[in-house]
């Protein structure tokens, strides 16, 4: 797997797939990258949320039910059965490690569509209920769109995926991002911040703009 690289000019979307804000904020995010991929590049880093000592069963954060329903009701969000399920047992641990390994592999096997792979991961966990932890919900995204499922579970095993998830990681300190979502426009190495969460369409778009000159 090869070291992922920005473009001279790109959106950067820094997100953690067991992140809920970032839930909240993938429809509008791939409604943005819809309106503009034809003009810039859009991809997207894991920032690493629940790592180490984070990474604990759901019932190690009490406050995550009350902050679903603030996420549904400001951005429209739906948390699928499977999910609710999940929560309510209270076992599963969120390992964002695991996580941006999934994302690593997927992003590199169609890069241009980075925001679509962070979608798919998080419509697995919060649609579905699924373990990023599990290979096969990896496997099985790659294999729904074609791709071959078995190259994809020797990233996951080899170590690759690993030391991009945790590149990921470094090059998100290395933004200076500290809380998901984030989106950033570079271009020529100089960052600039744009609003996420919570964000009319409109108001992405003309800030883009405004930056893009």
């Amino acid at each position: 797997m090869n070291n992922f690289t920005f473009p001279e000019q790109a959106v950067i979307y820094v997100m953690d797939a067991y992140c809920g804000w970032c839930w909240g904020f993938s429809k509008r995010m791939a409604e943005f990258e819809a309106a503009n991929r034809h003009r810039i590049a859009f991809t997207v880093i894991s920032g690493g949320l629940f790592l180490d000592d984070r990474a604990v069963p759901l019932s190690s954060y009490p406050y995550i039910p009350q902050a679903n329903e603030r996420i549904a009701s400001l951005t429209g969000a739906e948390f699928g059965t499977g999910y609710k399920t999940l929560l309510d047992k209270g076992e599963a641990v969120m390992d964002s490690l695991a996580a941006a390994e999934g994302l690593a592999v997927l992003r590199s096997l169609s890069p241009e569509r980075a925001v679509h792979w962070a979608h798919e991961l998080q419509a697995a966990f919060y649609g579905q209920g699924l373990s990023l932890s599990d290979p096969a919900t990896i496997t099985g995204i790659a294999k729904a769109h074609g791709f071959d499922d078995a190259a994809v579970l020797s990233a996951l095993q080899d170590g690759s995926a690993m030391a991009q998830a945790r590149q990921d990681f470094a090059i998100a300190r290395q933004l200076g991002v500290t809380s998901y979502p984030t989106l950033l426009y570079i271009n020529d190495g100089v960052l600039h911040p744009l609003p996420a969460t919570g964000t009319p369409l409109d108001v992405l778009n003309q800030t883009l703009d405004a930056l893009m000159g």
